[in-house]
């Protein structure tokens, strides 16, 4: 096994129309045996920066922290919320810092750039090489099947509420086909005027 997949997980992210949505399970286990079950992956950086994040449940809470600081630092210094292009790349490079002792986790960043809300999403391996995209990603022990259900069932230019629909879908009949994730969900979608955060009841076995 995969030190990445150790404590299992799966995460989503995916573009609409001026909105880009996030969605991971709820699951915490140690190889197959079930820890919790309020375990989000998905994190909002500031209002349009949203951050998803796979892998060893450790080093994603420590990375997280990190993250925190840092974008707070930029904020200090810059006096303005980082760009989520620009945070990907604080991600990519904090990574790659830590190539010779890797983290073992796999980032999701997804966002709204500029004034005109352009949508934005990439995500990283585990030394911080950047992957961009038009459509979605998807990170963690379910992502084989979550790629066959994104092919699937995205479409360009989603609406908000057309997008939760084929998030949820893809993150629901994926995950109840991978034993290390599942027990719900959650889900952000985030707006030019708000971010929506949903959570989904999923099967508890």
């Amino acid at each position: 096994m995969s030190i990445l997949e150790y404590n299992g997980g799966a995460v989503v992210a995916m573009l609409g129309k001026n909105c880009v949505a996030v969605a991971s399970d709820l699951r915490y286990g140690i190889k197959n045996t079930t820890v919790g079950c309020q375990m989000r992956k998905a994190y909002p950086i500031h209002q349009k920066c949203l951050l998803g994040m796979a892998g060893l449940a450790t080093d994603v809470q420590t990375f997280l922290e990190k993250m925190k600081f840092r974008v707070n630092m930029y904020k200090l210094r810059e006096d303005r919320d980082i760009k989520p292009s620009s945070f990907g790349n604080m991600v990519s490079s904090a990574l790659y810092e830590n190539r010779f002792g890797p983290m073992f986790l796999e980032p999701v960043i997804a966002g709204l750039e500029g004034d005109d809300n352009t949508p934005f999403i990439s995500s990283t391996d585990l030394i911080g090489a950047q992957c961009f995209t038009d459509n979605f990603v998807v990170v963690g022990t379910a992502s084989e099947a979550l790629y066959g259900m994104c092919e699937s069932l995205w479409k360009p230019e989603m609406e908000p509420e057309d997008l939760f629909e084929v998030i949820s879908q893809c993150l629901m009949a994926s995950v109840d086909r991978d034993c290390n994730s599942g027990w719900g969900g959650i889900v952000y979608i985030l707006t030019p005027d708000k971010l929506i955060t949903k959570e989904l009841k999923g099967r508890q076995d």
